[in-house]
């Protein structure tokens, strides 16, 4: 999958975002952890996370609010190289995470940021059950290419809103990406939450809320550093 967006959202090393979880207070819960990650499977439940495509994810999903039988194909968890093929030549954006890596050892998806770049780039983050632990690893559709290290981890115990969030964007610099394709100090913040198409989450309600507290954090403290 190639990124044609100008300013591609690669890993920026010398400039890691500052993730400080006690910025954000408002209503948002950071202790807030689930129970389990893996109830569905378990119980044999597709999620709509168990889809990779951004663009087959969000159709099947108002397939089901609008109660409508959702389209053959839209609730695969992947496709062939065939079928990804025939997406991307309708739109590139349809390849959107299409090329994730597969989900190994009974991973399943926790939480997914999607851009807008010209091929909807998705990065994710996986967990996987082990001996006493839960493993980690945020990916992307570039075999890593974008991301800081360490962008795995492990717990005793699901991780807290938080400790996910933090996890998730120290592995991934969603800052430097903003960066490398806004003005964080002048651009409209409009601009800028609507390049972030989804942040979302079957296991923490409000990790897309925190996503976006976070970028208007960035926003606020850009536009600081211009007044001065």
């Amino acid at each position: 999958m190639i990124c044609l967006i100008a300013y591609p959202c690669a890993s920026q090393k010398t400039a890691k975002p500052e993730i400080t979880m006690k910025d954000f207070i408002g209503d948002i819960d950071l202790t807030y952890r689930p129970r389990s990650y893996f109830w569905a499977s378990d119980l044999g439940v597709n999620l709509a996370s168990s889809i990779k495509g951004a663009s087959r994810k969000r159709l099947y999903e108002q397939s089901i609010a609008e109660g409508e039988p959702a389209p053959p194909g839209l609730m695969q968890p992947k496709l062939s190289d065939k079928e990804r093929n025939a997406w991307g030549w309708i739109h590139p954006q349809l390849m959107g995470g299409e090329y994730l890596p597969d989900r190994a050892g009974g991973e399943v998806e926790i939480a997914r940021i999607a851009i807008n770049s010209t091929t909807q780039d998705v990065t994710c983050v996986y967990v996987r059950k082990g001996k006493g632990r839960l493993f980690y690893r945020v990916v992307d559709e570039y075999g890593g290419d974008t991301l800081e290290q360490p962008s795995s981890r492990t717990s005793l115990q699901p991780l807290s809103l938080g400790g996910l969030t933090e996890f998730f964007l120290r592995a991934w610099n969603l800052k430097g990406c903003l960066g490398s394709n806004f003005d964080l100090g002048r651009d409209s913040p409009e601009d800028v939450h609507g390049f972030v198409l989804e942040a979302s989450s079957d296991f923490y309600p409000e990790f897309g809320s925190l996503v976006r507290s976070r970028m208007d954090l960035w926003l606020q403290e850009s536009a600081e550093r211009e007044d001065e």
